[in-house]
């Protein structure tokens, strides 16, 4: 039978080349001030009707990949994203995620953790949350908060119960370090793991918390709570960076999505997840001659009944 896929070439070719810039998979020396949250890959304001095409296209062959990763059942994708409130999260995986088979996707959205949560390690949330083989799993937000928000806001330490003993200066290497190694653990069991930095600019943040107190339909997405952590902008681009320079892995790598053009980000997004797809030589399992055998009795009966 013919490869669908294959009619698709130009448009994962596109993916590549746009997927592969984005990607740290060696955090050593990355210094986030390099990195453009305008930036569009090349393509021009004059490109958005065209990207939004690739994008439809691109969502496509995203249907295809997940039905031959759920039919194959033998790898997993957890697919983690991490921003700054109104970077577009939401938006990103709602448009990118939107021809998935439901029964092939999970989506979990990590807020604070309740008393339940905060009576297990850190990673327990998460880890219980991790997608099945043949499954799309997806993090809003993940166990990375806990070197993001709880580093800039260290008095919730005190929330999680730990032995004095074990809050030393070495607390957020240590984190790292367990973070890298439970990541490595996953992916030698089948679990493929990319993980999104959506990185908005300070200016285009204000833009849309602005945007959402003039539109009463966005109300909802407003808290002033938001508009507070920008006192601590510089605190949280630390942070972030810090982050991807001890956790980017070959096994585990981040992609640094510019994050103030809407259009691009979701084509980004999508071109990644293409990309990583592709690479897993994904196919529908081939039958033994016992299961053929089955078919044809099976169609023989059915031929032979009204």
């Amino acid at each position: 039978m013919p490869d669908p896929l294959k009619d698709h070439r130009a448009l994962l070719d596109i993916a590549h080349k746009l997927a592969k810039p984005l990607r740290v998979s060696d955090g050593a020396g990355f210094k986030l001030k390099d990195w453009d949250p305008a930036d569009t890959g090349g393509l021009g304001a004059e490109e958005k009707p065209l990207s939004k095409d690739l994008l439809q296209q691109g969502i496509l062959v995203l249907s295809e990949l997940q039905q031959r990763l759920y039919s194959q059942d033998c790898w997993a994708v957890l697919l983690i994203f991490q921003a700054m409130d109104a970077a577009g999260k939401d938006g990103a995986i709602r448009h990118v995620m939107s021809g998935i088979d439901p029964a092939g996707c999970q989506v979990f959205s990590f807020k604070a953790p309740s008393a339940e949560e905060l009576d297990h390690d850190y990673m327990w949330r998460c880890m219980r949350n991790m997608p099945e083989r043949g499954r799309i799993g997806i993090f809003n937000r993940s166990y990375y908060e806990e070197v993001l928000i709880v580093k800039v806001h260290q008095h919730l330490l005190q929330q999680q119960k730990l032995p004095a003993g074990l809050v030393t200066d070495n607390l957020w290497h240590e984190r790292y370090e367990d973070i890298r190694h439970i990541e490595r653990y996953l992916s030698r069991n089948g679990v493929l793991i990319r993980k999104f930095f959506l990185n908005v600019s300070k200016a285009e943040q204000k833009k849309r918390f602005l945007e959402r107190l003039d539109n009463p339909d966005k109300h909802w997405k407003f808290s002033a709570a938001d508009a507070a952590e920008r006192d601590h902008w510089d605190h949280y681009m630390a942070a972030y960076q810090d982050m991807i320079r001890n956790t980017a892995t070959d096994y585990a790598p981040w992609y640094v999505v510019p994050a103030d053009n809407k259009w691009f980000t979701r084509i980004a997004v999508a071109s990644v997840i293409l990309d990583s797809l592709t690479g897993l030589d994904l196919h529908y399992p081939e039958l033994d001659e016992v299961r053929k055998s089955e078919l044809r009795k099976a169609r023989e009966a059915l031929q032979r009944k009204e």
